[in-house]
């Protein structure tokens, strides 16, 4: 399992083609300010906007892993407020797969 603060692309395809099977990240805020039924607006990174929070998959040199980013209960300093993007606590429970 990779832990990673924020979830930069040259991060995600170094930890996937390591074959790190589940990538933990935050940094995003969930994108902080969303736009109700379409989303964030911004990553605070190079992830697209999609994947700023919640379980996805990365893929990187033919392989591929779960990312799950939590967006967190905080802000930025640049824009001290969330819009449409309540902040969260995420509880993950992890089983083998055996």
């Amino acid at each position: 399992m990779g832990v990673v603060h924020a979830p930069y692309l040259r991060v995600l395809d170094a930890f996937t083609a390591d074959g790190y099977p589940l990538i933990l990240a935050g940094h995003t805020h969930g994108g902080q300010l969303c736009i109700p039924f379409y989303g964030a607006l911004v990553t605070n990174c190079d992830l697209d906007t999609d994947r700023v929070k919640g379980l996805s998959t990365h893929t990187a040199e033919g392989r591929t892993s779960y990312l799950h980013v939590s967006a967190g209960c905080g802000t930025n300093r640049y824009t001290p407020v969330r819009f449409a993007c309540p902040p969260e606590a995420t509880l993950l429970t992890l089983v083998s797969r055996e």
